[in-house]
């Protein structure tokens, strides 16, 4: 156990590495539309470009996994938080393609790395501080989200360019984190064999891992897709067109900030159920009314609706009957990452078809699915799980996200 004044300031740092995560992210996502005109490329090629952001977090994350249990927690959350900042301006410079996937794949690389580091981290922090409190790290993670947007959104709003705005926010951030990383806790070096990040799924996941496949895609989708929809194909301004995904991390953070209360009182199943129906209703009708307005509210629902859709479908995989907690959910978090990776080239593919509006009836589908799947979750997940068995390697994954 450590000192008590030491896990105070320890949750402070950690809170302020999730925030700054969540910020730094935010800030390049209304970016995107811009990134597309100026490589003149179609929906369809901005899917594969943003491909380049997945595929760097997917090869990243076992070697995050091995460096966190070599090394220790707080070197590789420092090291990564630093280089995340340091990396959000490459995509903003880069004069080709080629370049500009390699540049995103960079920037899902640290972060992937990033994410595995501080949930770590975050668990140590929380066992000292004898109580749950991952909760609000995420939390915290949609809040920043938020405020990098609304950056954006000002930024945007003032004429400055996508260079000069992630410049600012690179300086910015980098000096934050540097203060913040200095009330981390020691970790020390592991010793042995590191469990692999990536395991197949037993076939008693199956379920689990489908719905969790299509909940990591809407919750990609979002952060890759809303900037660009607002402004393509409804004209909405570059400043009105950042708020959208603003408003998808506010309601993010409002629901996981009362998502532990809504499992306990209504069950987990009757809340992945009702969150992935509200997430699709929202989106569909505000993609039918087609107007800026309808949309943002549309985004806004969907947050509400996604917050609590992976903590809950990784509680139910932690207490699986039969199964390693750490097995399960690390099985459970593969299947569903592939979500992740496939998002960005679906949507874009399908909106060279049939339009963006269409093409994003994608995420509509896939929250429809969690809720009408949610009859998948053992019964004995019905109870408030401890986020100290949902915020394992497994949970690391999420792209809060991308993240969340």
């Amino acid at each position: 156990m450590l000192p008590t004044p030491v896990p105070t300031r320890a949750r402070t740092a950690v809170a302020v590495v999730f925030f700054i995560n969540g910020a730094v992210l935010a800030s390049w996502l209304p970016h995107i539309p811009d990134l597309k005109a100026r490589l003149g490329i179609s929906d369809g090629g901005l899917g594969l470009v943003l491909l380049g952001m997945a595929v760097g977090a997917v090869v990243a994350l076992p070697v995050a996994g091995w460096l966190v249990g070599r090394i220790g927690s707080r070197a590789i959350t420092s090291a990564s938080a630093l280089g995340l900042c340091a990396t959000v301006t490459l995509p903003a410079l880069t004069p080709n393609v080629a370049l500009t996937v390699t540049a995103l794949g960079l920037l899902g690389a640290w972060n992937a790395t990033l994410d595995v580091a501080m949930n770590a981290h975050g668990v140590r922090v929380e066992e000292a501080y004898g109580r749950p409190i991952m909760s609000s790290f995420h939390a915290l993670f949609s809040l920043g989200g938020l405020v990098g947007a609304g950056g954006a959104a000002l930024a945007m709003s003032l004429g400055l360019g996508a260079a000069v705005h992630l410049v600012g926010v690179a300086g910015f951030s980098m000096g934050a984190a540097a203060i913040a990383l200095g009330g981390l806790v020691p970790t020390p070096h592991v010793q042995g064999r590191v469990d692999p990040v990536f395991v197949r799924p037993p076939a008693a996941l199956l379920g689990l891992g489908l719905l969790t496949f299509c909940a990591l895609l809407a919750e990609g989708a979002m952060g890759d897709w809303t900037a660009v929809y607002l402004r393509d194909s409804l004209e909405a301004t570059p400043a009105l067109a950042a708020t959208g995904f603003a408003a998808f991390s506010l309601t993010m953070a409002v629901g996981r900030f009362c998502g532990d209360g809504l499992a306990s009182r209504m069950g987990a199943a009757a809340l992945l159920r009702a969150s992935g129906a509200l997430a699709a209703a929202g989106l569909a009708v505000s993609l039918l009314i087609g107007h800026p307005s309808a949309a943002i509210v549309g985004f806004g629902l969907v947050g509400l609706g996604v917050a609590n859709l992976i903590p809950i479908l990784f509680s139910a995989a932690g207490r699986a009957p039969g199964l390693p907690a750490a097995t399960a959910l690390a099985a459970v978090a593969t299947t569903g990452y592939c979500g992740y990776l496939a998002g960005p080239p679906l949507i874009g593919l399908t909106a060279d078809v049939v339009g963006l509006p269409l093409a994003l009836g994608i995420v509509c589908a896939s929250c429809g699915l969690v809720a009408a799947g949610a009859a998948v979750i053992p019964r004995s997940s019905q109870a408030p799980a401890s986020p100290r068995n949902t915020v394992s390697k497994a949970s690391t994954l999420t792209a809060e996200a991308p993240h969340g």
